[in-house]
């Protein structure tokens, strides 16, 4: 019988961009099980919640996370406009969509490129990021930041985005297509990539449902879960036709697959949303000067990069809110990635870590 051991990963590894931590059971070579440890990165966010009023901290929502910053604004400000009864402009819905398909195709970018990175194909990281840069540019010049955006408050947006400019971002988004469709075809038709992907970290249909995994994780092993459908975000709806990006086979090959195509994807929404925005009104609001009712609650889900993401608050009657709580992806899949560990050889596991995507800044906020 093979001796065990138990192997620490994490949570500061070459191969990894944030502080994951698992405890590693292994026989010989192979991955018997897969512990995580959470709670390395804590920095009490949530709580800021009573000590900020509701429209600032809008602004602490977004430093959640960098990468998925502006969904994170967005969701807690459309939870608190639910929870106000406010109908912010319809202009500002089409602003916020565009806005988060921007994000989704920044975050596949820098995930693509810390993909090839983590199995040394270092030149195609550098194409990956280089392509990202022009995403980055596109938030700078119709938001004024690259990362952080702070555009969006509670009741709409803090500025308006002038129609030229949404043109010429789908003009950039166009020109970067071409070279994009280089990057995929590596990605996903090159045998050393795909001697390093295919038939690893295996997650069935009916695990992913077991487990309740959402994002490119599920999509990948053919769940068609996706909160663009779900109507919290009304733009989507008048869309001429949306179904989500999945694949079938379920291993790290499929993931990449589903965030390569999604890209593709993401021009095509942001395209057809900047051609139907309305031009009647502005995307701008004033700031609510009403408080939230205490006792009310509302909550709303929506559709980041790596999966779903449910926004909750509370009202007590001030203008500081009694609760803000949020399920992050990462939460959601942390089960799927201790089952897609287990059985799988010690020189795959940062391979699965990096195709499951997980954000430890979203899931230890």
């Amino acid at each position: 019988m093979a001796t065990r051991s138990v192997i620490p990963f994490g949570p500061q590894h070459p191969v990894l961009p944030e502080p994951v931590h698992l405890d590693l059971v292994v026989e010989d070579e192979h991955v018997v099980e897969a512990i995580p440890q959470i709670g390395y990165v804590h920095r009490g966010l949530e709580k800021l919640v009573e000590k900020r009023d509701f429209n600032q901290f809008v602004y602490v929502a977004e430093r959640i996370c960098g990468i998925c910053s502006f969904g994170h604004g967005m969701g807690y400000a459309m939870a608190t406009e639910r929870l106000l009864d406010l109908e912010i402009p319809r202009r500002a819905q089409y602003l916020r969509a565009i806005l988060q398909e921007l994000s989704r195709i920044h975050s596949h970018l820098l995930w693509l490129g810390l993909l090839a990175d983590a199995f040394g194909f270092e030149s195609l990281f550098n194409h990956c990021w280089r392509l990202r840069e022009t995403i980055l540019d596109i938030f700078q010049e119709t938001c004024g930041g690259r990362i952080i955006l702070s555009i969006t408050m509670v009741g709409g947006m803090t500025h308006d985005i002038d129609d030229e400019l949404l043109r010429r971002a789908v003009a950039k988004l166009e020109d970067m297509r071409k070279e994009y469709h280089e990057i995929v075809n590596t990605m996903l038709y090159d045998d050393s990539v795909r001697s390093r992907l295919c038939g690893v970290g295996t997650i069935s249909y009916e695990q992913a449902l077991d487990l309740s995994m959402v994002g490119p994780f599920a999509k990948g092993s053919g769940v068609t879960h996706d909160m663009r459908t779900a109507g919290f975000i009304s733009a989507y709806d008048d869309l001429e036709h949306f179904e989500p990006i999945i694949a079938e086979e379920g291993d790290c090959y499929a993931r990449c697959k589903v965030r390569c195509l999604e890209v593709f994807q993401s021009m095509d929404i942001i395209a057809e949303l900047v051609a139907k925005i309305p031009h009647d009104g502005i995307g701008q609001a004033p700031a609510p000067k009403i408080k939230p009712e205490a006792g009310s609650r509302a909550h709303v889900l929506i559709e980041q990069p790596r999966g779903e993401a449910f926004y909750y608050v509370r009202g007590n009657g001030t203008k500081f809110l009694d609760r803000f709580r949020l399920r992050t992806p990462t939460s959601q899949n942390l089960g799927g990635m201790v089952k897609a560990l287990q059985g799988v050889d010690i020189a795959d596991v940062p391979m699965i870590i990096l195709t499951i995507d997980p954000c430890i800044s979203c899931a230890e906020r």
